[in-house]
């Protein structure tokens, strides 16, 4: 699961330790086309099995699954042999890249940061050490820009004219609240309101915060020296943020003879404030250093007996951090064991359970993504360059982060009330004599998995496990073992997860049934108002 801020990893081995994942690199082609026919499993059988390959997928020989390494060679590796094993065929529908889709990611590090001041021709000198400039590019450079403060205005409409060029000032007290969540979305929580981003979007050449508020000068730098990622080809700009320490705007605002701190902010309290130029011109430079990170993600398919029907969609992200600690610390490693391990030993196991059963309606993908750690990259890179055209998926389900809780407990959705999906849930867990979680707590999670890349590309897609229904287990893995070497395997908590492998069947063979989910096909997946299916 993603964590809430930038990733502390900053991957050193890279391309050139890429993972090189290829068909013959797997021996696929020796095995059999397909294992022999599977049996109605007991539920020790199972968890067997999902401990296998947990205990596996989180060793130390793994290396915690870092993109782009070794680690990642031995994990699609075996997962791609037991997804082979199983029955599946490659869902990659390329055959160019059979079985694993290439993504490239980008990674850029903060490198060079220079500011200068001038009040006319004068330079106005201010310490290094008080300021701090980032780019989104690899090299941004403005000279000369004029400083303008705007208050608490946000840009928008008739702003483009008065900031362009210029280099908007805002102060970091006067931080707007946050947007409210929207209308009618369940568990949607109030944003922070981009307030950088808003002016940049319309027109300021740069945004210069002033950190007089509760942030520090080093709290920023932490923050924004960490390495950033994207996806490669998707446009990173070249947009500069500039960050004053209080101290250094002081004495700049008085070298310069503009007003201070204290009569900007009477100034901007003013109603129909709009900007004041503040006689100061701004010249900055940011650059970064780049590393290109080549990896996969793994795409399985079990084929659906009517061709056109739709297809339902079954993800896990398979990546980790690999090493998040240095010495003294014991261990270095982070081993991912719930986080998420888990998922994709769920998820396989999902696949045993249907190869075995009644052939149906609808195709099945497994999808294994890659950087999901990195701020959900994988999936949207699934979503940008689809196997299918989305709007034939009729059902997404992610796996993330299950092996909490014992056997019994309810069943929790993250994204509940998001979606269509909600009332075949409802029916698949009443048949199955399953409680669900009352509330919507779980829905804080959305935004921090896989489902939500693709609810933004308009496929209907939830969290649907029962270690979401525990919120004091919940709250004991994020604050003591989450991200850390302390996720291993042995913590791992398999009763709940034999029942998530059996709901994720159940649910998986409702959606894949056209007549219980009816209206599949085109147009009538991704973005499209279902009918209920479930009378």
């Amino acid at each position: 699961m993603i964590t809430l801020t930038p990733t502390r990893n900053r991957f050193r081995q890279r391309s050139r330790l890429a993972a090189g994942i290829c068909l013959a690199a797997l021996a696929l082609c020796p095995l059999a086309a397909s294992a022999a026919a599977p049996t109605k499993r007991t539920l020790q059988q199972i968890e067997a099995q999902l401990r296998q390959h947990i205990t596996t997928l989180a060793s130390d020989e793994y290396g915690g699954r870092e993109p782009g390494t070794p680690g990642e060679t031995l994990t699609l590796r075996y997962l791609a042999r037991n997804w082979f094993d199983i029955g599946l065929e490659s869902g990659t529908n390329d055959p160019g890249n059979a079985w694993f889709a290439p993504v490239e990611l980008v990674e850029r590090v903060p490198q060079g940061s220079r500011a200068q001041f001038f009040h006319g021709k004068r330079r106005v000198p201010v310490a290094e050490s008080g300021f701090f400039v980032v780019t989104s590019g690899l090299r941004s450079l403005i000279e000369n820009a004029p400083l303008v403060y705007v208050g608490k205005n946000l840009g928008g409409d008739g702003a483009r004219t008065e900031l362009a060029g210029r280099v908007a000032v805002i102060l970091d007290s006067e931080a707007p609240s946050p947007e409210p969540a929207k209308p009618g979305v369940i568990g949607a929580a109030p944003r922070p309101v981009d307030r950088a981003g808003k002016l940049l979007e319309s027109g300021a050449a740069a945004v210069l915060t002033v950190l007089d508020g509760d942030r520090s000068l080093e709290d920023v730098m932490a923050r924004r020296r960490r390495a950033g990622y994207a996806l490669a080809g998707e446009r990173l700009g070249g947009d500069i943020e500039v960050f004053l320490s209080a101290d250094t705007a002081r004495q700049m605002l008085a070298a310069s003879g503009a007003p201070d701190l204290a009569g900007l902010h009477v100034a901007g309290a003013v109603p129909g404030f709009s900007s004041k130029p503040l006689g100061i011109s701004g010249s900055f430079e940011a650059t970064n250093r780049e590393t290109r990170i080549k990896t996969h993600n793994l795409i399985g398919k079990i084929e659906g007996r009517r061709p056109g029907s739709g297809a339902v969609v079954l993800m896990a992200h398979w990546d980790h951090f690999g090493k998040c600690a240095t010495p003294p610390a014991e261990k270095l490693i982070c081993p991912g064991a719930v986080d998420n391990a888990s998922g994709l030993a769920v998820i396989t196991e999902v696949a045993r359970q249907l190869s075995g059963g009644k052939p149906l309606d609808r195709d099945v993908y497994l999808v294994a993504t890659t950087g999901e750690e990195l701020g959900l990259l994988g999936a949207q890179a699934f979503a940008e360059n689809p196997p299918l055209p989305l709007g034939n998926v009729v059902a997404a389900f992610n796996v993330d982060s299950t092996g909490l809780v014992p056997a019994g407990l309810p069943v929790s959705v993250v994204g509940q009330g998001m979606t269509p999906l909600d009332p075949g849930i409802a029916k698949v867990l009443k048949t199955m004599k399953r409680k669900l979680a009352g509330g919507d707590a779980a829905n804080a999670f959305a935004r921090r998995q896989d489902s939500w890349a693709l609810m933004q590309h308009d496929v209907p897609s939830v969290m649907v496990s029962t270690s979401y229904s525990d919120p004091v287990r919940l709250e004991a893995f994020m604050d003591n073992v989450y991200h850390r070497p302390a996720d291993e395997a042995s913590r791992v908590v398999y009763g709940g997860m034999v029942d998530d492998v059996l709901i994720q069947a159940e649910l998986v063979r409702f959606f894949a049934d056209t007549k219980a989910w009816p209206g599949a096909g085109p147009g009538t997946g991704a973005g499209s108002t279902l009918a209920t299916g479930a009378k």
